[in-house]
C-alpha cells in the first residue's frame, strides 16, 4: 500500500504520552508495515536501526502497540486495513474482467448485462467504469484498542500498589518510565481481553486478577529469592522483569514454581 488516510486527532490521542522521538518512531513502524503489507521483522535491533530509535524505545513501541507472532510483529488494525485493501483490489480486478466479458457477450438489443453479485460486490456504472480507490476506507488507526466499555483503562498506580502489597520482599518500584508503562499496558490489555470473553468487565475485575497473579508469584520460592538459581546465584524478580512477555508467560504457566 502506497497510500492511506492518516487521522491526526486519533494518532495524537494514542501517542499523547510519547516523546516526539517515540511518536516519530511509531509512525515510521506504521509506514514500514503499510509499505511492505506484512508484519514487522521480529528483530528489535534491526527495526531500531531502520527507524532511527534506540533498541529500548523500539522494544517499548512494539510491546505497547503490536503483538508478536512466529512471522513477526503484528498490528491488528494494520492487518485488517491491508486485508480490506487486498479484497478491494481483487473485487476491482473481477469487475474489470466481468466488464470485458460483458462487452464481448453483449446482445444485439444493446441491453447491458448486470454483474453477478455472487462473484463481486462491485457494480459497474453505465460507462463501465469500476469504483475508484477513493471510495474505499483505508484509514490508518493508532494502536488496536478494544471498545472502552469492554476494556477498562490500565490502572498503573493501583497495579503497582498491589505488587508492593503482595510482594513486599521484591524490589520496590522507584521509577515508572515509558518502557515500563508500555509493558504493563500490554499485559493489562491481554488479560482484560481474556476476562471479557464471557462477560462485561470493570476495572476491579482486572485488578482482582492482578492481585491473584501477585499471590501466585508469592508462592514461588525462586521468584521471591528464597532459593538460588541453577548456577548458584541468588535471584529476586522485580516488576519490570515480571512484565516482560516471555517471563510473564512462564510465570502464568507456573514454570518458576517447580524450583520450590
Amino acid at each position: 500500500m502506497h497510500y492511506y488516510q492518516h487521522h491526526i486527532g486519533d494518532f495524537i490521542k494514542a501517542t499523547a504520552r510519547l516523546s516526539d522521538t517515540q511518536a516519530m518512531g511509531y509512525l515510521r513502524l506504521l509506514w514500514m508495515y503499510y509499505d511492505s503489507e506484512k508484519p514487522l521483522k521480529p528483530d528489535a535491533k534491526v527495526l531500531a536501526f531502520q527507524i532511527g530509535a534506540t533498541v529500548e524505545e523500539t522494544e517499548m513501541l512494539l510491546e505497547s502497540f503490536f503483538w508478536l507472532a512466529e512471522n513477526g510483529w503484528h498490528h491488528t488494525r494494520c492487518d485488517k486495513e491491508i486485508e480490506d485493501y487486498r479484497q478491494f483490489l481483487n473485487k476491482k480486478s473481477n469487475a474489470g474482467k466481468a466488464s470485458a466479458e460483458q462487452r464481448k457477450n453483449k446482445s444485439s438489443t444493446g441491453v447491458q448485462q448486470v454483474l453477478n453479485n455472487s462473484s463481486t460486490d462491485v457494480q459497474l456504472t453505465t460507462n463501465h467504469k469500476p469504483l475508484t480507490t477513493n471510495q474505499v476506507n483505508t484509514n490508518i488507526c493508532p494502536p488496536d484498542v478494544e471498545p472502552e466499555s469492554k476494556i477498562p483503562d490500565c490502572k498503573h498506580s493501583e497495579v503497582i500498589s498491589l505488587y508492593h502489597q503482595h510482594l513486599p520482599t521484591l524490589r520496590k518500584v522507584e521509577v515508572w518510565n515509558a518502557a515500563r508503562q508500555g509493558y504493563l499496558r500490554q499485559r493489562w490489555r491481554e488479560e482484560a481481553i481474556e476476562l471479557s470473553q464471557n462477560k462485561p468487565i470493570q476495572h476491579d475485575d482486572v485488578l482482582n486478577w492482578w492481585a491473584d497473579f501477585f499471590k501466585h508469584i508469592e508462592s514461588s520460592k525462586f521468584l521471591t529469592g528464597k532459593v538460588n538459581s541453577k548456577d548458584g546465584r541468588a535471584f529476586t524478580a522485580d516488576l519490570e522483569w515480571i512484565l516482560k512477555p516471555s517471563n510473564f508467560a512462564k510465570i502464568v504457566e507456573g514454570k518458576y514454581h517447580g524450583a520450590n
